[in-house]
């Protein structure tokens, strides 16, 4: 009996102990806000890399054809260059791919805003029909049964049982160290120097509120405050006068409030170069048509324009109910809307998809 007792704890003392995982060092840019990381979800290395793994992991979707990274495709800021995504089935989505360029900040996500966490949100295109149209369960049961993804689950959450949680959580650790905070304008922020006359110009029109003939704006500021450039992480959502009457409700859907009806969230300027189409329905193709929209085309009668719209005209009298901005500060405010493109963002290996060479 002595020697079965001494034998039982000699094999306990060698069963292998699995190391707790690695705190994951995040980079803040200069002047960006303190990280948003739930208490529950801490980002660790191991976490974030396999996070990175199951965002590219076609396994995940019915056919085992499409990923994360299908539509997210980092050389286009995580967009996919669509008017409107394209999901698993060949079915058209309503609406076009969102950036995740510093989605760790927001507190409202999609378009609608029908989600308040990473968490919460990152389930919806794993299940939804027209988009990877597969359950969560076997999206599990598939990762079970390799033999690559149980040890890494184990490294990263101390078990190799995987969870949708635990998949959930993964993903969302990688999506919150996607940060793009090394544009030419950041670097202006920080040294006050390295932009054009013609970039400062479109600058101030940006950030200016317009006084009627007395002060001329671009007023983007309001929806679009920098340094994260988007209302996703301020909870708000616009008309912005596209439409008289709304083929899709936007936030409408959502609280079921008519008011709500044709608002949406006002997305991330950051790399707005390289994520065209525009607008939730991608109807706008180049950044000229955008400020033209802004400029002369605001639907001046839509139900709940905002009033930011309304009341931002530059000339009421010789240009009543526009904004009217004249040629040379449209050319002026894309010209700074172009410094926003972030260059070490989209070539990031740590980003990059770790299935291709």
């Amino acid at each position: 009996m002595a020697l079965a007792g001494c034998s039982k704890k000699k094999e306990e003392a060698i069963d292998p102990v699995v190391p707790a995982p690695t705190p994951y060092t995040l980079v803040v840019p200069a002047g960006f806000p303190t990280p948003v990381i739930p208490a529950d979800n801490p980002l660790t290395n191991e976490g974030v890399a396999l996070g990175r793994m199951l965002f590219y992991e076609t396994k995940l979707s019915s056919n085992n054809t499409m990923s994360c990274g299908s539509c997210h495709q980092q050389n286009k800021a995580f967009t996919d260059g669509l008017a409107k995504a394209v999901g698993v089935d060949g079915i058209v989505n309503p609406r076009g791919t969102m950036s995740l360029a510093n989605v760790m900040w927001s507190n409202t996500l999609t378009w609608d805003g029908a989600f308040s966490t990473l968490e919460a949100q990152a389930h919806k295109p794993i299940e939804n029909p027209i988009e990877m149209h597969q359950s969560l369960a076997i999206g599990v049961t598939k990762l079970q049964n390799t033999n690559t993804y149980p040890p890494l689950f184990e490294a990263a959450f101390g078990t190799k049982t995987i969870t949708s949680d635990l998949m959930l959580k993964a993903l969302t650790q990688f999506e919150r160290t996607l940060i793009s905070g090394n544009s030419r304008y950041d670097k202006f922020s920080r040294t006050q120097q390295g932009l054009s006359a013609d970039e400062l110009a479109g600058l101030k029109l940006y950030s200016t509120h317009i006084t009627p003939r007395q002060v001329r704006g671009a007023e983007c500021f309001h929806c679009h405050t920098l340094p994260l450039t988007s209302s996703n992480f301020a909870a708000q959502f616009f008309n912005n006068g596209l439409d008289m009457t709304f083929a899709d409700a936007g936030r409408g859907i959502v609280t079921g409030q008519a008011f709500d009806n044709g608002k949406f969230v006002a997305p991330t300027l950051r790399n707005i170069t390289l994520t065209a189409p525009y607008m939730h329905d991608g109807r706008f193709t180049t950044l000229e048509q955008v400020l033209d929209h802004y400029s002369d085309h605001v639907q001046m009668n839509s139900p709940g324009l905002d009033p930011m719209l309304i009341q931002g005209i530059n000339d009421p009298i010789f240009n009543p109910g526009r904004m009217g901005l004249t040629a040379t500060e449209k050319r002026q405010v894309i010209a700074f809307l172009k410094t926003l493109t972030d260059s070490t963002f989209i070539t990031d290996k740590r980003f990059s998809d770790p299935f291709k060479p």
